[in-house]
């Protein structure tokens, strides 16, 4: 029985969550065993246009990228985005909230004119998106799960519930009871609580739950002298294209 073809591509990104895939290391040779890897430019040269399943990292920010990806999508039986940036747009989706060109400039200078760019997107806004595996970066045993579900012809199950929940089974003291600000209560889970348990805050980069718990956000932050507004920083950092889309 031939093995499925899986292939992965970036666009704007830091690579980081292909490289999480490199650092499943024996877990990675399972998955070798299972699929034949037939592009990823950051593990291989070889490269091919024949796959199965596309494994999709980092945002969309120039026109070009779209005719890239429609590509991509027409080639892929199953299109995976991976990683916050694919998911959500990201970090890139900051300059959104900023005059395109005067954001060219900013960063190519007196060569702004030679650069292509425009508002930055996440995958699904230019094509359909089959799964997405959250996190900046992603979490390589959620990954693995996902793979193993695929090979399955299973759905992926992605967790739909607050970091909160991880914070509490990790006996994490709230964020909040320390002076900082969080956004725990409507992030979606998956990730660990890593950063709480590493002594920081939920950066909120898996994107929000289903239907997420505004009340009880507003509540918590009410409770500690706090707004909306201020996490506003906080929200816009990886989920800031969503609210400028609408």
């Amino acid at each position: 029985m031939e093995k499925p073809r899986v292939a992965f591509f970036d666009f704007a990104s830091c690579e980081g969550c292909q490289l999480q895939v490199i650092n499943l290391e024996e877990d990675l040779l399972k998955v070798l065993e299972a699929v034949d890897v037939v592009t990823f430019r950051e593990a291989m040269k070889e490269h091919s246009d024949n796959y199965d399943i596309a494994f999709v990292e980092g945002a969309i920010t120039r026109k070009s990228d779209e005719e890239r990806l429609k590509g991509i999508r027409a080639n892929a039986g199953v299109l995976v985005a991976l990683g916050s940036c694919a998911t959500l747009g990201g970090i890139t989706c900051l300059k959104n909230f900023h005059d395109q060109e005067y954001v060219r400039k900013l960063v190519y200078g007196d060569k702004a004119s030679h650069y292509e760019t425009y508002p930055s997107r996440p995958l699904n806004a230019v094509v359909p998106v089959d799964f997405k595996i959250h996190g900046c970066p992603i979490n390589r045993d959620e990954f693995a799960m996902v793979v193993k579900a695929l090979l399955l012809g299973k759905n992926p199950e992605i967790n739909n519930f607050p970091v909160c929940v991880e914070c509490k089974m990790a006996e994490n003291i709230c964020v909040f009871e320390k002076g900082m600000t969080c956004m725990g209560p409507v992030t979606r889970a998956g990730c660990g609580a890593c950063c709480v348990t590493e002594g920081s805050f939920c950066w909120g980069c898996r994107g929000l739950v289903d239907d997420p718990n505004a009340d009880s956000q507003r509540e918590v932050l009410a409770t500690h002298g706090l707004s909306v507004q201020d996490i506003l920083g906080s929200f816009r950092l990886y989920t800031g294209f969503s609210e400028v889309a609408k």
